[in-house]
């Protein structure tokens, strides 16, 4: 079990490891750390401080994921979660399904995520167009979009950074 291979260190943060560990062990904690990372009541200052914990869980799909961080007044976080699966190049996103999500967490803004399983984090011309029709959706229920994030292997990109929000 990854738990017993890991001991807390003396400095907060910090492990010892007690017993071999592979490449899937150090990928499973990653997530482990990521989600604990993305859990209640953190709070989101820059979308960017978010981006090694997302690509940490969306960037080993070999299908395209598409998620939300759902957030409070204060952008604290209240839930991460993968809304949608789809194919290697693709995911049907419903806006009415993501609003009526961020209703039911009381979200008052969201950052919404998505991987691309080729690794490129460049935003496509799809992913522009859902994100302009899910800030329409949201926006009637006066949720806010904070960030879309594009996670890949090669790094992330924020539809806010570039602009595009």
């Amino acid at each position: 079990m990854i738990h017993a291979k890991l001991l807390a260190g003396e400095m907060a943060g910090t492990y010892h490891i007690t017993a071999p560990v592979t490449e899937h062990d150090l990928l499973a904690m990653a997530q482990i750390l990521a989600r604990r990372r993305l859990a209640r009541g953190r709070k989101i200052t820059q979308p960017t401080l978010a981006f090694s914990y997302l690509q940490a869980l969306l960037q080993h799909y070999e299908h395209e994921v598409f998620s939300a961080l759902f957030l409070d007044s204060q952008h604290r976080v209240i839930r991460f979660e993968e809304l949608f699966r789809g194919t290697i190049d693709s995911a049907s996103v419903y806006p009415r399904e993501v609003v009526k999500q961020a209703l039911a967490h009381n979200a008052a803004a969201i950052i919404l995520v998505h991987n691309h399983p080729s690794g490129n984090p460049e935003p496509s011309d799809a992913d522009q167009r859902i994100t302009q029709r899910l800030k329409e959706a949201l926006g009637l229920v006066e949720i806010r979009i904070i960030d879309h994030i594009v996670v890949g292997s090669e790094g992330c990109s924020s539809f806010a950074e570039l602009g595009h929000l």
